[in-house]
């Protein structure tokens, strides 16, 4: 997914769980993998899991709130997940009298820009709206993509960029990715291609 992506940027998305885990940390890793899962599959979406990457925590607190997480072993590299339906909420939306409502269809512009602000801290970021074109190969209707200088933060490992990457399907849900480097070089986007294809949503 994230390397045809960053065709609509104009430039060229993660360290490992060790074979030595204990058995229950063992269980955690599938199942944190096997409810990512499960809220992908409410999304309508399909997540395969990248070769050479490996899964860590994903932060989950008031001011980040991602589904899983994985890492590139050795490198200063790593990607964030989210997917979110908005089934519900279109139902709910196409239901009402209330012409006042949000259109659930617009509501990824907002979240993807208030995220941007939330990793600067400022508004002064590069974001594009990514093609038609690329948004098809991966069954979407629309998207986003930010490059992002970063706050200096723990939460996310004091990394230095990051490119938010987020994609929406109308009546259906969003997918947002988030990878993280130190260095914006051609290692930042080789790597992201490592992960080129694991999410799109269902056809």
């Amino acid at each position: 997914m994230i390397a045809a992506l960053l065709l609509g940027f104009s430039v060229p998305a993660f360290p490992q769980v060790r074979h030595g885990r204990t058995q229950k940390a063992k269980h955690a890793a599938v199942s944190a993998l096997d409810e990512f899962n499960r809220l992908a599959a409410q999304a309508d979406v399909t997540f395969l899991f990248p070769e050479g990457f490996s899964e860590i925590k994903a932060p989950n607190n008031e001011y980040f709130s991602f589904d899983y997480a994985i890492a590139l072993p050795g490198k200063d590299f790593e990607i964030w997940f989210r997917v979110k339906s908005e089934k519900e909420n279109w139902a709910g939306y196409t239901r009402s009298k209330n012409n006042q409502l949000a259109n659930p269809d617009s509501l990824y512009i907002a979240t993807s820009r208030a995220e941007a602000v939330a990793f600067t801290g400022e508004r002064k970021y590069f974001v594009r709206n990514i093609p038609p074109g690329i948004c098809s190969r991966y069954n979407a209707d629309a998207g986003k993509s930010y490059l992002l200088t970063l706050l200096d933060m723990p939460v996310t490992k004091h990394y230095k960029y990051a490119l938010l990457i987020t994609l929406h399907k109308n009546h259906i849900g969003s997918i947002t990715a988030v990878c993280f480097t130190n260095d914006k070089g051609p290692e930042f986007f080789k790597n992201i291609r490592l992960a080129g294809d694991c999410l799109k949503f269902n056809p």
